[in-house]
């Protein structure tokens, strides 16, 4: 299953989209939307501050 971003706790500071190593990750309305390009690598989750990825 790809990243899942809790839409509650991400403020859109865009640290996730240059973690991710194949660019799954984009700002769409303030927050962070994971593609169907994700490779569960887990790269995204310790780079976002505010904790609103897991996998």
């Amino acid at each position: 299953m790809a990243a899942q971003v809790d839409k509650e706790k991400c403020v859109g500071c865009e640290a996730c989209v240059g973690a991710c190593p194949v660019s799954a990750i984009t700002i769409e309305d303030g927050v962070a939307k994971v593609g169907d390009d994700c490779i569960e690598c887990g790269a995204c989750v310790g780079e976002c501050p505010s904790e609103a990825i897991s996998l």
